[in-house]
């Protein structure tokens, strides 16, 4: 039972004392008798709340940044009309700053026997499985002066999935990719890439590409054509230690070697190669493999969704272990990781002539511009010290990469909102020069 504010007004102006109704709730003991019978018509006539029968239906995955809408449907089976507040509460990183409680919150009114339906609009903040929490609902009396109040439990779970930004580079990197395919004008020759045809000599051909027993057979000069190889394995490898739970601007870097990953494996699949997702701090944290073309990259968004950072060292030698395991023939490892000294020096280079005598690697890593900005700093004794710390991290950072080359390591550094693309890029031009 729940003393209304209209109630508290009531009795204040009759100067009724306040008492106990039952346990648990404090309310007002009406000394007059109009009103104590008025209030306790009231509280026989509100619905009962705990007879009620909710559902939910809606949304059951959105990507971060958009809008989810759950419907909750009421049922009164009771004889009595509902008249009612409703809050349909869920965690906090389910909503944007500042729209949760009135998005959350509902008046309904609901004849007896009949039913209806109110829907709550979610805009999580944060990438992972929301679960919903109590329905409370308030039923008021007609005069609305007692209310009775009830939770119920009605589970549904929202998956949040990654915003995948760096889809917006897909179609400049397909048409990269449709030139390598030789299906433009513009056709590339690496050593690992397969015949594809005979064509007329036309000036401006790589003479290595004329085929001279074809030209034999005829009157005009004839050139090969040539495609990538298709049907490659690539490995992507996503490192969930505690360095990839360093926020750069508004997100951790892990949020932005996802994204990464995304376009790479979006771009990969459409060019005929054979997609794969490990990620790995001291245990397997997410393994997708085996999934066709069409399938993958739903696949992959539905393994990262859920996927945080562990504050835990990176295990260098199981990762490896794994990723070798995981990876049976030749492919592309593609390691999403960091470019501290302290880890790689320590932990990576010791184990990677494991990886790089068996595959081709490839380490991406998330540069924070904001030490490009110090780094540019100027004006007062302050600036310039925070310039120099920049200067000697770049150094540093230059220096482990230096070293991961000279290992036979393709090494991508770039910022968040470049990394995605730049990879893409790396990816391509191996493709090209047939290295994969």
């Amino acid at each position: 039972m729940a003393l209304t504010g209209r109630a508290a007004l009531l009795a204040a102006l009759g100067s009724i004392p306040v008492g106990i109704l039952e346990p648990g709730w404090t309310g007002i003991l009406a000394v007059n008798g109009p009103l104590a019978l008025a209030c306790a018509c009231d509280y026989a006539l509100a619905a009962p709340v705990r007879r009620l029968l909710l559902t939910r239906s809606g949304d059951t995955s959105v990507r971060l940044g958009d809008t989810a809408d759950i419907t909750l449907t009421i049922t009164n089976p009771s004889r009595r009309s509902l008249r009612a507040q409703l809050r349909d509460a869920w965690p906090p990183s389910s909503w944007q700053t500042g729209t949760g409680t009135g998005a959350s919150r509902h008046r309904i009114a609901v004849p007896p026997g009949e039913r209806r339906r109110v829907t709550t609009r979610l805009r999580p903040t944060r990438r992972g499985d929301r679960q919903a929490d109590r329905v409370t609902i308030r039923s008021y009396g007609p005069l609305g002066l007692l209310a009775r109040q009830g939770t119920h439990r009605v589970p549904w779970t929202v998956r949040v999935l990654p915003p995948f930004t760096s889809r917006k580079h897909l179609p400049s990197k397909l048409a990269r990719l449709r030139e390598l395919d030789g299906r433009t004008s513009v056709l590339t020759r690496g050593e690992g890439t397969e015949f594809d045809s005979l064509r007329e000599y036309v000036p401006g051909d790589d003479t290595r590409s004329i085929d001279w027993r074809a030209t034999a057979r005829q009157s005009a000069v004839a050139v090969r054509t040539w495609r990538p190889e298709r049907d490659r394995h690539i490995l992507l490898v996503l490192d969930t230690g505690r360095t990839s739970a360093g926020r750069v601007g508004d997100a951790p870097r892990l949020d932005a070697s996802l994204d990464a990953a995304l376009l790479l494996a979006a771009l990969a699949s459409r060019a005929g190669d054979r997609v794969a997702l490990l990620a790995y701090d001291r245990r397997v944290r997410a393994l997708v493999q085996g999934r066709s073309a069409g399938d993958v990259l739903p696949s992959l968004v539905d393994a990262v969704a859920a996927l945080e950072p562990e504050l835990v060292e990176t295990d260098a030698r199981g990762l490896t272990a794994t990723a070798l395991r995981t990876a049976p023939r030749r492919s592309l490892i593609v390691l999403f990781t960091t470019l501290d000294a302290a880890p790689v020096e320590q932990g990576l280079l010791p184990v990677l002539p494991q990886l790089t005598q068996r595959h081709t690697v490839l380490i991406a890593s998330v540069a924070d511009p904001h030490i490009a900005r110090m780094a540019q700093c100027r004006g007062d004794a302050e600036a310039v010290y925070e310039a120099a710390a920049a200067a000697q991290a770049q150094s540093e950072r230059g220096r482990t990469a230096e070293q991961l080359r000279r290992h036979g390591v393709t090494v991508v550094d770039a910022t968040p909102e470049d990394l995605a693309p730049a990879l893409a890029d790396a990816y391509l031009a191996l493709k090209a020069a047939g290295r994969l």
